[in-house]
């Protein structure tokens, strides 16, 4: 199969992807969501859930990326239309960094994908080897109405980062929290990663709920958390810094 020349991507995580596999100029399509991700200009099809499905065939893809079991029935109705479908659905950090060389094959860049995959293991190994040994407990929070404690691969890259995410499960999805459980774990640091917030995100959104919880509460840019990207890797290094 010829590697595709017209790429549509309605996931951040894809577009951040692309972007490192040196395809964003074959981008002629993405979400809201993915513009902080480029440069360039593509057409702006709607957000992730709810793309403009008429507008993308009229861009005529020879692939389109989605991603994350919430965009499944986004990808079934574009296989409908008889359209090409790359999907990513991973949920630990090793599938994520396995993703990278997928999603390379399916863009025609697969020596790259495998390199860049290869080099963000490379980055979380070095991150692993200056762990210190008495790690800190940190509590990670997506979203804050009501308050959930960060999934999927979050525990893995605060375990790379040097702490301890006793919250969630690897692999299981983010969840509602209580405040019980958060002041039992007595967490040394508080992470804030709000979808779609970027890094604007008041600490008091934290420390005005008047938890008992003594703990330095930061800020993280959701881009570097939340989406399965490389961006991901680069999010791990920027809590080793913190922690």
């Amino acid at each position: 199969m010829s590697p595709p020349d017209r790429i549509v991507s309605l996931a951040p995580a894809a577009t951040a992807t692309c972007r490192e596999l040196g395809v964003a100029d074959r981008l002629v399509g993405i979400t809201t969501h993915c513009r902080s991700e480029l440069d360039g200009d593509p057409a702006v099809l709607g957000g992730w859930l709810d793309p403009d499905l008429d507008e993308l065939e009229t861009l005529d893809p020879d692939l389109v990326c989605t991603s994350d079991g919430l965009q499944a029935v986004v990808r079934d109705a574009i296989r409908e239309r008889g359209i090409r479908v790359y999907h990513m659905d991973a949920r630990t950090l090793p599938t994520v960094i396995e993703g990278f060389a997928a999603l390379g094959d399916a863009v025609g860049r697969g020596s790259e994908g495998e390199r860049l995959a290869e080099r963000s293991r490379e980055r979380l190994d070095r991150l692993r080897e200056r762990r210190p040994a008495d790690r800190p407990t940190v509590y990670c929070e997506e979203w804050a109405e009501p308050p959930m404690a960060a999934g999927n691969w979050i525990p893995e890259v605060v375990e790379a980062a040097g702490g301890h995410h006793p919250f969630v499960e690897p692999g299981e999805r983010s969840r509602a929290i209580t405040q019980d459980a958060v002041e039992a774990a007595d967490p040394d640091h508080v992470v804030l990663h709000l979808c779609d917030h970027g890094s604007q995100v008041d600490p008091a959104t934290f420390t005005d709920r008047d938890w008992d919880v003594d703990a330095t509460v930061h800020v993280v840019d959701d881009r570097l958390l939340n989406q399965p990207s490389p961006n991901l890797i680069d999010g791990a290094e920027r809590l080793a810094e913190l922690f």
